[in-house]
């Protein structure tokens, strides 16, 4: 099975997002990855049709007990279920060989600093923050001193690309597929 990238996006997109996720979706597919995100609409969207138009399987991980959140997106080929919001991170964390975040809400948030934990206490972890506002956090999370570089925990892991190019160059420098 290919390696697995974790998507993190949202649902509500910001002016641009929509192309930059699907190119981005495009661009790990061409890569050999398989895209694990939240399975629903707008951004993830947008980044499965990317990917499944190369390809790329597309998994959906939810919660068991989702609630009303709608149909998956017509791009997933797969479903996994976790009983608790715990395990649904961890999934995603413990599973992927990459993390790409993009714009979202205060779910997408979550995956991020979680994403951003995980990689400088569990295990390295390779996370991209791609676009104006995954970028604009960082910036705001360097700034405010959340996010801090130390001996203890280094931030070698993270690099922040403005556009899909610049993830395309990023992979193709640190090497597609692990």
């Amino acid at each position: 099975m290919s390696p697995a990238v974790a998507l993190f996006a949202g649902v509500a997109p910001q002016p641009g997002e929509l192309e930059l996720a699907e190119e981005a979706g495009a661009v790990l597919a061409r890569a050999g990855y398989r895209i694990l995100h939240g399975g629903y609409n707008g951004v993830m969207e947008a980044a499965a049709r990317g990917a499944a138009a190369h390809g790329a399987r597309v998994t959906a991980l939810t919660l068991a007990d989702r609630g009303d959140w709608g149909p998956f997106n017509r791009h997933v080929t797969d479903t996994r279920y976790a009983s608790t919001m715990g395990e649904r991170l961890h999934a995603y964390l413990d599973d992927a060989e990459l993390i790409v975040a993009l714009g979202g809400g205060v779910g997408t948030l979550h995956e991020i600093t979680a994403a951003l934990y995980y990689a400088t206490s569990i295990r390295t972890l390779p996370v991209r923050l791609l676009g104006q506002r995954a970028c604009g956090l960082a910036r705001v999370l360097r700034a405010d001193r959340w996010l801090v570089e130390t001996p203890t925990r280094p931030l070698g892991f993270l690099r922040e690309l403005p556009d899909a190019a610049a993830l395309e160059r990023d992979l193709a420098h640190w090497g597609t597929v692990r």
